[in-house]
Order: structure tokens, then C-alpha cells, then sequence
């Protein structure tokens, strides 16, 4: 089979939507070559285009309405590419997909990653909510398939969208190889003397935005002996962040760092005592299972879907419960054998989340239309 895939967060975004289009694509083709996979994107970037083996499978708008109105061409004119290449499934990677596929004899499948924007519409503007809705409604009811990255997210599809639940298969996120691999002490050493952190320290990854709640985290260590590093990009969430450190004398206990390359933060999650994530509400917690395959014990949010992807022996907490977050960082902090058998059970848990795993399943969709 040919598939298609919107591949604009592949080459464009570094995050989040893009490292999952990179490694669903990467896992489909090392465990199901059997397919040919299509990316078809406005641009490249720089990022990736440089790899000689994948050239061949990039398709980019072409002629004058195309190129010069690439949204237009991303949101309906590229179905005359997709019949042109003989395309059989196109698979939106992020929640859209472009008008014309079900005329053209096209199959199609979305994956949606989330619905925040419905669950905690105080976060977005209403514009940005009614493009969103608009979108994201139109790939569930048009699409022949539904990716959900979780049960909870499934759970949303059907509660807010009423969209029959057979329609929509789990097929869980995994995550880029560079935290499967041990970590030698020289390679954390190394790491920690580059960016001038202790031996101990709190890890948490992930834009610093007011939904991934990291300040009741700052709040919770204000007495205690444990530096917090936080990696992510800054949005005025930062400045509430910094106006509480410096009002309580604690700017030299955290320590914020953003771009860092992918290998550089497998190394930097080996090498935290705890990985800590409040955040309130995810289609599913990457960064949870990174610190799982890392080796690292996981505190987290104790409703939602943070127990789906930090199983049965994670630690969980109320993300709002200052007090309880505190708690349960001394109890970690002052117990290494409660902390080894988190690793332990903690890796034992997130193979389930193996690339092989979810490339055939995604397969199996796919031979499925």
C-alpha cells in the first residue's frame, strides 16, 4: 500500500506534534516496510531534508496556486497529488485532514492527540477554539478511521464529539530510541559539569505554560534541599515563575534550559533523582514515558491519563496539593529502595509502548481499510 501522511509537523515543529509524526513514520518504516510512506509538507525546513534516504518519499506543493497558498494546497488541492502518486490511506498525523478525500476514492485516518481545547477552554483564545473545533470535528466525522493517542482521549472523541466508539482505535504514542539506551556515568558526569547541575536534582520537561502547572512544584521544594531543572520553551507563565523565585530567594535552585539536543536530554533524564509532572490535563504525557525508558521514578498527576502512561507503580499526586507534591517528593528523596523498584517496575511497565508494538498496529489499521 502507498500512505500519505500530513507531514508539516514532521519537518516544521521540534516538539511535541512533530516528534510524533517522526517516530510513528520511523517505526512504520523499520517494522512495516511493506508499505511505502508518502510525507507531503508546504516546506522543509532545514531540519530534515539534509537525510539522502527519505528525499524521495517528500512531496511539496507544486505550480503557482500551490506553492504561492500552501495552506490551501495542504487543506484541499493536494488530493490531486494524492490520486496523481496513487496514494491508498492518507493518515493527518494532527488532527486534520483535507476536504475531497471520500470523492476521490481515498481512504483516511486521523490521529487526535488531545482535546484540551474543549476540556480547559480558559486556555485558548475563542478564535483558536472555533478553528480548532472546526477542524478537529470535520477529520472525526469525514476520516474512515480515528487514531486516539489514549483511552482517555478516545473517551473525549465519544463525550464531545459523539462519534461511535468503534470508529476509534488506541494505538499509544512511543517514543525517539535516544532514551532506551543506558546512560554511562561518564556521559551524565559529563552532561552535568556542561550545564553546572548537581549530583541530585528534580527533572521536569515540557513548555512552561500554566497547564503544565510546574509553579505548585516550585512551591512545594521552597524548604526543602533539592535543586528543580526545567526544561522547556518560556510563555508569560515564566515571569509568575520568576516573580515567586525571587520573592522567596530561590533563583539559584532552578535552573531553566530550552534546545537542547535529543541525546542531550535522554542523558539529562538518566541522570535526575525524579522526574516531576503536575500538569493538569494531556492527551497522553510523553515525557512520562521518556522517564520511564530512562530509568527515572515518576511523580505525576493523579487523574486523567498520567495512571495510563505511568502505570501501576508511578507515583501519583493532586497537581494542585502543594502539601501532597511536597510529600511525596521527601518520601522518594529519603527512600532509594521504594526508588529502584520504580525503576524497575517502571521499565517492566513501559514496554508496552515498544516501537515495534506500535508500528504493527498502526500496520494493522492500515491493511485494515
Amino acid at each position: 500500500m502507498r500512505i500519505g501522511f500530513d507531514a508539516k509537523r514532521y519537518f516544521l515543529n521540534k516538539t511535541g506534534l512533530g516528534n510524533y509524526s517522526r517516530d510513528l513514520i520511523r517505526m512504520l518504516e523499520k517494522y512495516a516496510p511493506e508499505n511505502e510512506y508518502l510525507k507531503y509538507t508546504p516546506k522543509t525546513g532545514d531540519q530534515y531534508i539534509n537525510q539522502p534516504t527519505s528525499q524521495k518519499n517528500i512531496r511539496l506543493p507544486q505550480g503557482f496556486i500551490n506553492t504561492t497558498w500552501p495552506n490551501l494546497w495542504r487543506n484541499q488541492r493536494i488530493v490531486q497529488d494524492l490520486k496523481k502518486d496513487k496514494v491508498d490511506i492518507y493518515h493527518g498525523l494532527s488532527g486534520e485532514i483535507p476536504l475531497g478525500l471520500a470523492k476521490a476514492h481515498i481512504k483516511s485516518i486521523v490521529t487526535i492527540h488531545d482535546l484540551i481545547f474543549l476540556r480547559h477552554p480558559e486556555l485558548y483564545h475563542p478564535i483558536d477554539r472555533w478553528i480548532y473545533k472546526k477542524k478537529f470535528k470535520h477529520a472525526c466525522e469525514a476520516s474512515d478511521r480515528i487514531v486516539a493517542i489514549s483511552e482517555c482521549t478516545k473517551n473525549d472523541i465519544v463525550d464531545l464529539f459523539h462519534i461511535p466508539e468503534e470508529k476509534i482505535d488506541v494505538v499509544y504514542q512511543g517514543c525517539h530510541e535516544a532514551f532506551k539506551t543506558i546512560k554511562t556515568e561518564e556521559q551524565k558526569a559529563n552532561l552535568r559539569e556542561k550545564l553546572k547541575l548537581p549530583q541530585d536534582f528534580l527533572l521536569n520537561v515540557g513548555t512552561i505554560e500554566p497547564r503544565k502547572n510546574i509553579l505548585p512544584v516550585v512551591k512545594a521544594i521552597k524548604d526543602l534541599d533539592i535543586p528543580l531543572v526545567i526544561v522547556g520553551k518560556p510563555t508569560r507563565y515564566y515571569q509568575e515563575i520568576m516573580a515567586y523565585l525571587q520573592q522567596n530567594n530561590m533563583e539559584n535552585r532552578i535552573f531553566f534550559f530550552q534546545g537542547l539536543a535529543m541525546e542531550e536530554l535522554a542523558v539529562l533524564y538518566a541522570s535526575a533523582t525524579i522526574f516531576i509532572y503536575p500538569s493538569i490535563y494531556e492527551g497522553f504525557g510523553i515525557p512520562i514515558i521518556e522517564a520511564l525508558y530512562s530509568g527515572t521514578p515518576v511523580i505525576t498527576s493523579k487523574m486523567g491519563v498520567f495512571p495510563e502512561a505511568g502505570g501501576p507503580t508511578s507515583c501519583y499526586i493532586d497537581p494542585t496539593n502543594i502539601s501532597e507534591i511536597k510529600h511525596a517528593i521527601i518520601s522518594l528523596l529519603s527512600d532509594s529502595s521504594k526508588r529502584d523498584e520504580m525503576i524497575e517496575k517502571g521499565l517492566e511497565f513501559v514496554q508496552k509502548f515498544n516501537d515495534e508494538l506500535v508500528a504493527k498496529q498502526m500496520a494493522s489499521i492500515y491493511a485494515s481499510l
